[in-house]
């Protein structure tokens, strides 16, 4: 018998959020939603979906079809919880990307870079101040976290205070924080001589919840290691981890 993570409570916040934009219900609708998050836990290939939940193809065309439509994107906005924007905080990490990964058809986005770890995907992921995925954004590993800073910001629309590390530290940012009412907290480099008067230290001691949301998602091994071809379908992936992440706290 295949181990199983939806729980009642939330099965139940999934299927009023199906209903909600008119997805199909089906008898076996509850086992196809267990294969694809026994795809997202193991990092196993769809033909590797046990037979006891569904047929491979079902779990895949679903996860897939779903994705095209932007379906799992409107997902997490409807049962992201109360979100507490008082402290907001950014960071990037990356993703190994599989050599499974390559080979996608010409023209397709793949959000796929190479770095120093070779073949990469990055993410750039906003919480709130209980640590909780707020939004992200996933580029090539070769994209600077700073390049991607103004992005984020408008994802997250409103804060009180904004904290990054040093990576982030530039004037650019800081003022595109200000236009949006936020004060960014980031730390100056060594070499820099300026003052830096918004900077506070416990706000950024804060700032490994961002590190501790990353580690909760890279529990998810189709997280830890990319093995989608398309960086649509990687973005549908990481949606669904941040919902189960936040179905389990409510």
């Amino acid at each position: 018998m295949t181990r199983r993570v939806i729980t009642d409570d939330i099965w139940l916040q999934l299927q009023e959020t199906m209903q909600l934009y008119g997805c199909y219900r089906s008898k076996n609708s509850r086992n196809i939603m267990e294969a694809i998050f026994w795809k997202l836990r193991t990092g196993a290939t769809w033909r590797d979906i046990p037979e006891d939940l569904c047929p491979w193809q079902t779990a895949y065309n679903r996860f897939n079809r779903w994705a095209i439509k932007g379906l799992w994107d409107k997902f997490f906005f409807s049962l992201r919880g109360t979100l507490d924007t008082e402290w907001v905080f950014i960071d990037g990490s990356y993703i190994r990307a599989h050599q499974h990964a390559s080979g996608a058809r010409y023209g397709e986005n793949r959000a796929i870079g190479s770095s120093r770890g070779g073949a990469t995907t990055k993410i750039h992921l906003a919480t709130d101040a209980n640590g909780y995925p707020l939004d992200f954004e996933i580029t090539g590993g070769e994209v600077h976290d700073s390049q991607v800073a103004p992005r984020l910001i408008d994802l997250i629309g409103s804060a009180e205070y904004l904290v990054a590390d040093k990576g982030y530290d530039s004037e650019k940012i800081r003022e595109y924080a200000r236009n949006h009412a936020m004060i960014a907290v980031i730390p100056r480099k060594s070499n820099s001589a300026k003052s830096n008067p918004e900077f506070d230290a416990y706000l950024y001691k804060l700032r490994h919840l961002v590190e501790n949301a990353f580690a909760r998602l890279k529990h998810f091994r189709s997280i830890a290691t990319r093995f989608d071809k398309l960086a649509r379908n990687y973005k549908a992936m990481l949606r669904l981890a941040c919902i189960f992440i936040w179905c389990k706290a409510k």
